[in-house]
């Protein structure tokens, strides 16, 4: 899918009397999204849509800024920038994946910043369908960036300390508690472990396929995505285990739960969440960067996209920490 805007820097300048770290944040690679999935999409954000660019003062800022948009909707904690209730929207797009239900992704992304928390203004852009949103306060900072489509690379938070130590995140996956089929679950994908060190072409080269875990749910077929990391590190859940035979190394323990995954993310680095095409696409880990970044991870469909089964076979499930 193609990439068609680059997201601007944050003026990280505005923000010093909130309580700046450094000089810059990173301008990170574009999101992927075809034009199509994104039409007729913005943002609604603290009472404000359509061309927006302007700097909130602390005292205006409510606990919790919510998030509409036509194809996604969600909620940020203001103190720490975490996510919580995000769910697509059903809607007439082509590219559309709720099969006609609101459906919910994720319960929480919740950021640990370990005694720390955001204070200063809130700095809000909104332009057709981007949203970027950047807070600080005394030794940290976080950004937030989204696009409001059908599907697409749609997501990504930023986090910055002053100690230059990793933030961890922690995502917990929505219970969905009145349709069991749309309760979204992490799952090893199948079609990716059976192809497993096969080499594929990729752009002008190749690329080995590695394994994947998405994320699923029993009702769209067509719902599908992924956590998508630069700079970040998955933590080993010793709640949840299973072992799966490795084409490559034999039997292989994925210590990940079904409804949680937890990352280390650096100072400067991201974690992003793709959804569709770009979440079953073979393509190279975003390369390792932390400042002033540029979008050198360009796939503008030229990768083998594998897809996954629906529904998903129960044996790639990852086990649920919550029942």
């Amino acid at each position: 899918m193609t990439l068609n805007r680059t997201f601007r820097s944050f003026s990280w300048h505005r923000m010093r009397g909130a309580g700046a770290l450094l000089a810059g944040l990173l301008a990170l690679p574009t999101f992927a999204a075809s034009s199509a999935g994104c039409e007729g999409g913005g943002f609604t954000v603290l009472g404000r849509s359509g061309e927006v660019d302007v700097l909130i003062g602390a005292a205006n800022v409510p606990a919790t800024i919510l998030v509409r948009g036509t194809y996604v909707q969600f909620d940020i904690d203001a103190a720490t920038f975490g996510i919580r209730n995000f769910v697509f929207l059903p809607t007439g797009n082509p590219l559309d994946m709720t099969g006609g239900a609101v459906t919910p992704v994720f319960a929480s992304k919740t950021p640990g910043h370990r005694g720390l928390r955001l204070d200063g203004a809130v700095e809000l852009f909104l332009e057709e369908e981007v949203l970027e949103i950047s807070r600080v306060g005394r030794g940290l900072s976080m950004k937030i960036q989204a696009k409001d489509c059908a599907q697409g690379g749609i997501f990504q938070m930023e986090p910055e300390r002053a100690d230059g130590t990793a933030t961890r995140i922690v995502h917990t996956l929505a219970l969905s508690r009145a349709n069991a089929g749309l309760r979204p679950f992490y799952f090893d994908n199948p079609r990716f472990r059976a192809r497993e060190g096969d080499v594929v072409p990729f752009k002008d080269t190749t690329i080995e396929v590695p394994t994947r875990i998405n994320i699923a749910n029993d009702f769209s077929p067509r719902f599908v995505a992924r956590d998508s990391a630069q700079v970040a590190t998955r933590i080993d859940d010793p709640a949840c285990s299973v072992v799966f035979v490795s084409r490559v190394s034999g039997p292989q323990t994925v210590r990940h739960c079904g409804d949680r995954s937890i990352w280390d993310v650096a100072s400067g680095g991201r974690m992003g969440f793709v959804t569709g095409e770009d979440a079953v696409e073979v393509a190279p880990s975003p390369t390792v960067c932390t400042q002033n970044c540029q979008a050198r991870n360009r796939v503008r469909g030229r990768s083998v996209v594998l897809g996954f089964p629906f529904p998903v076979p129960q044996g790639s499930r990852l086990p649920f920490l919550q029942p």
